[in-house]
């Protein structure tokens, strides 16, 4: 079958939803004269309109005792209920089938039986652990399994909720998304897959054709589909003991993390589900994998490209694609801008998914997706540009040869030295850069204070905090304004305390107002501004110097009125 199943089921959806009389004038032109389009839709729509056809009562009749035809077509009922319209997709065990059920209600849904003559130990066994993995999980971003059963013939089934999509990929081209909503649709995926993991379950096979978008009430809704090949973590899922064969690859070339594209998989983490989320970010934002079958020949050395070369960043493919007008437009963009916005952090990023050595990469598909959040809401990402110290290591493991012969051991001398450098530039570098975040966060808290938002002004105090904590590079007038504003905003928490606390007791009364003066003096004191021992003028300048001025006069003017009581 040469037509293309994506849109084969888009327009039979539509078609089935429009008035009888009106179907063919649509099909027409949904068709636009492809003949053999035209004449597979009208057997799924003919399938779909027969309530009861001799496959149907040849079903029931059976029983599931009769015989089985193997290689099914339109219209053969699996399950008694469950009455096969289309195949929609095909993987190296099963072939999923778009398929209406008929009790106890009528739907569309999507069933997944294996091949006819593919029914040995181990398909079954990798049939049943999908089905089972799929039954463990309960997140909107995963299709669900609605139910599941055997064939007459003893070949399993399953079915799943049939996902009216179409890839992640092609549907960010199709509407013109920009990076930005890019990403908020790659976060949901994140959390998914975040959902698998804990629930014990490996994808192995996470690609754009596994992740389908589908409108729900007009907003775009991911579903990961397709647990195909995925492994389990710490439980058995089947009763039969299900192992990769050796000299097997499991998964997808272009989207395998190093440690997959090896002929021994015993020792794949969710962190490989990491680096495949890394790669369909790539795609996303740069239009193609790092690493394309269409440039490598064979799957060896694909495999080999993999788990040795360095993938370039997303900023550099773009800088050198052929079509990268056309990328730019399909992003909703112009070319010099879509590099501009892909440069620097989302580079960061989506390296950091991608490193050869997994415990760089980011732990959990919720880390990953978290730093894409602070990337969307303009705040510092974890991710950084590796050390210059890493990137020397990396070219010495790839050059361990050249380098034998061509290194003497002056250049080596040479060599340390420049590398002692080149740490100490960047980790200069990365504390100025912080230094310059300690800065911002300040000037937000005074804006923040000035329009009386204390509670975003501490947030702001604590951020620049957590800076200076990881190596910030800056200078004492730095370090002792925030020293002051942390002094400021916690006098500006007790004074708060201290006026709740006689607003609870009465302002009338007496020892809570002798109460009220002693703890307003000590306040005050204890911040460095004894206002009763200071003449009035020097009072006045110390107050309008505070970051709090505001609170600072209205604790005083409480402060005047515990007195006078």
């Amino acid at each position: 079958m040469s037509v293309d199943f994506d849109k084969l089921r888009e327009i039979f959806l539509a078609a089935v939803e429009q008035p009888p009389d009106q179907r063919d004038a649509y099909l027409n032109r949904a068709c636009a004269g492809d003949e053999e389009l035209r004449r597979h839709l009208a057997a799924m729509l003919k399938a779909h309109a027969a309530d009861e056809g001799p496959l149907d009562r040849g079903a029931i009749r059976a029983g599931r005792t009769g015989a089985y035809e193997p290689g099914e077509t339109p219209g053969t009922v699996v399950g008694g209920r469950y009455k096969l319209l289309e195949p929609i997709g095909e993987g190296g065990m099963g072939t999923v089938w778009m398929a209406q059920q008929t009790e106890p209600v009528r739907r569309l849904v999507a069933v997944k039986l294996v091949k006819p003559g593919m029914d040995s130990r181990q398909v079954l066994a990798r049939f049943e652990a999908e089905r089972q993995a799929l039954a463990l999980m309960d997140h909107p971003n995963i299709a669900k399994v609605l139910d599941a059963g055997a064939a007459p013939d003893g070949r399993p089934y399953f079915v799943m909720e049939l996902v009216k999509g179409v890839p992640i990929t092609r549907f960010c081209d199709e509407h013109r998304l920009t990076p930005r909503q890019r990403l908020e649709l790659f976060l949901p995926v994140c959390h998914a897959i975040q959902h698998a993991h804990q629930k014990g379950i490996i994808h192995r096979d996470i690609k754009p054709q596994n992740v389908l978008v589908a409108l729900y009430d007009d907003k775009p809704v991911p579903k990961v589909i397709d647990f195909g090949v995925a492994k389990a973590v710490g439980q058995q899922l089947t009763e039969q003991t299900l192992h990769t064969g050796f000299g097997a690859v499991v998964g997808t070339v272009e989207y395998m993390s190093p440690e997959q594209a090896s002929f021994n998989q015993l020792d794949i983490d969710t962190r490989s589900d990491i680096y495949s989320l890394g790669v369909l970010l790539y795609e996303l934002l740069a239009g193609s994998p790092p690493f394309s079958r269409k440039e490598k020949a064979g799957v060896l050395e694909m495999l080999q490209v993999i788990r040795e070369q360095e993938p370039t960043k997303p900023s550099k493919k773009l800088s050198t694609a052929e079509g990268l007008p056309t990328l730019a437009a399909n992003r909703g963009t112009e070319p010099a801008k879509l590099m501009r916005l892909v440069r620097g952090e989302l580079d960061w990023i989506v390296m950091k998914a991608l490193e050869k050595d997994r415990n760089r990469r980011y732990e959990t598909a919720n880390g990953f997706a978290l730093d894409v959040q602070r990337y969307l809401a303009d705040e510092p990402v974890t991710a950084c540009p590796p050390a210059a110290a890493y990137r020397f290591r990396k070219f010495v493991r790839r050059n361990k040869a050249a380098l034998a012969v061509a290194v003497g051991a002056s250049l080596a001398v040479l060599l340390v030295v420049g590398s002692v450098g080149w740490v100490a530039r960047d980790r200069a570098e990365r504390r100025a850069a912080l230094g310059r975040e300690v800065t911002r966060a300040l000037d937000e808290a005074e804006g923040f204070s000035d329009g009386g938002k204390l509670r975003e002004a501490r947030a702001a105090v604590q951020r620049a905090e957590g800076l200076l904590a990881s190596g910030a590079g800056v200078g004492p007038a730095v370090q002792e304004r925030v020293r002051r504003w942390r002094a400021g905003l916690d006098l500006a928490a007790g004074l708060d305390e201290i006026r709740l606390a006689r607003a609870a007791d009465g302002p009338d009364d007496r020892a809570d107002a002798a109460g009220a003066d002693a703890a307003y003096r000590e306040a005050f004191r204890g911040y460095g501004l004894d206002v009763e021992a200071l003449g009035p003028d020097e009072a006045a300048e110390r107050l309008r110097a505070s970051g709090i001025k505001d609170t600072l006069i209205a604790a005083l003017d409480d402060w005047v009125l515990s007195k006078w009581r």
